[in-house]
């Protein structure tokens, strides 16, 4: 039986572990957090995201937990409303292939899905790695030594893994700041069943309210300095700079501010790399490829990256081939959403306010019957 350690126990860590478990392999997950997390916003899987969680048998795991369709009002600063978009127009831009999770019960899932199958040691990391041409041996911080057919840093966009193994210079650091944290309970201003969003120059506040443990919120702006915004922590910084909206913002940082330490607070990165493996060590996931929040297919990436992994490694005894195979596949769609991403920045941050009002058109054709048809082709188009 072949043996892989991996490095993350997050969404691509997990789906992973899950795939070559199903491939057959021995795996081993360590984890720096001393426990799992379960912040974030809500993550789409459709396209080929969709396709992996339907073959790895994830779908009836989150057939309870998906979200489906739901209004969204786009608001004034004062959470007045300028305009509905109906839930009917995601339906007819999405198809029925696609499928809307917290990304907390997506993990969830996989965590119970593959614990039974795997060693997972949280507050764990890699202290030293050395490999040769026969295997890859770990030295994990409790003492233990682990020696593997391959080592797999899902370890995110700060990936220690990718800097241990290819030295720094990989990430794209962009001026932007993004905070996400579950709602225990709906704010007031927010509709039920419902979204409001608010985009103005800069910046993004979007709360969802599906009911109790099902709302969440998110905020990404555009920041000189974002190292200083983290440093200030997330209740300092989004009431700095969302403090003076309406529609549920407010009561939405109030409720951070009883339990910081749950949001999800990072700067936007994107990770741009000529490759992803080096012998017998290979990165997956946003340690390899991030596109960022503005390409909007982080999870799906990193679960069809895993099943196409676990596939190519059924198809080749030999590793170094498996890798280059699986590489050359998931490269061209990798390159497409990072691309799409560095576009996406005008819509969630647009530059000034007439950009706000040539989005605010964008959206508002697209509410138009006859439009609906053509953004559902060319949305199928660009998630094959």
């Amino acid at each position: 039986m072949k043996r892989a350690v991996i490095v993350g126990a997050g969404i691509a860590g997990l789906a992973t572990a899950l795939c070559l478990g199903q491939a057959g392999w021995h795996t081993l997950v360590v984890e720096r957090a001393p426990a799992r997390r379960s912040s974030g916003y809500l993550v789409n899987l459709l396209g080929a995201g969709y396709d992996a969680a339907e073959r790895i048998g994830l779908l009836p795991a989150l057939s309870d937990r998906q979200l489906g369709l739901f209004t969204t009002v786009l608001v004034r600063a004062d959470g007045r409303p300028k305009f509905t978009v109906p839930s009917a127009i995601a339906e007819a831009a999405l198809g029925k292939r696609t499928m809307s999770v917290f990304r907390g019960d997506l993990e969830t899932a996989l965590y119970e899905a593959v614990r039974g199958r795997t060693d997972i040691r949280f507050g764990t990391t890699v202290a030293s790695v050395d490999q040769d041409a026969d295997r890859v041996r770990v030295m994990l911080s409790d003492g233990t030594t682990a020696d593997a057919d391959l080592l797999i840093g899902a370890d995110g966009v700060h990936s220690a893994t990718r800097t241990a193994t290819f030295g720094s210079g990989h990430r794209v650091d962009l001026p932007y700041v993004v905070a996400a944290f579950p709602l225990v309970h709906p704010v007031a201003g927010v509709p039920e069943s419902s979204a409001t969003t608010f985009i103005g120059p800069g910046r993004t506040a979007a709360i969802v309210n599906l009911g109790p443990q099902r709302s969440s919120a998110f905020f990404t702006y555009r920041c000189a300095d974002p190292g200083s915004d983290l440093r200030r922590g997330p209740v300092d910084a989004l009431s700095a700079t969302f403090g003076d909206l309406g529609a549920g913002v407010p009561d939405a940082i109030r409720h951070l501010e009883k339990d910081p330490a749950d949001a999800y607070f990072d700067s936007v990165s994107q990770v741009v790399m000529p490759r992803w493996s080096a012998g017998r060590i290979v990165l997956l996931g946003d340690a390899a490829w991030c596109v960022t929040l503005f390409a909007g297919h982080g999870a799906a990436l990193a679960l069809a990256g895993a099943d196409q992994l676990g596939a190519a490694l059924r198809r080749h005894d030999n590793i170094p081939a498996a890798l280059a195979e699986w590489e050359a596949g998931l490269r061209p769609e990798v390159t497409k959403r990072q691309a799409l991403a560095r576009r996406g920045m005008h819509q969630y941050a647009p530059p000034s306010q007439f950009h706000v009002w040539m989005n605010d058109l964008a959206i508002r054709a697209i509410t138009l019957p006859g439009v609906r048809g053509l953004v559902r082709r060319g949305i199928e188009r660009t998630s094959r």
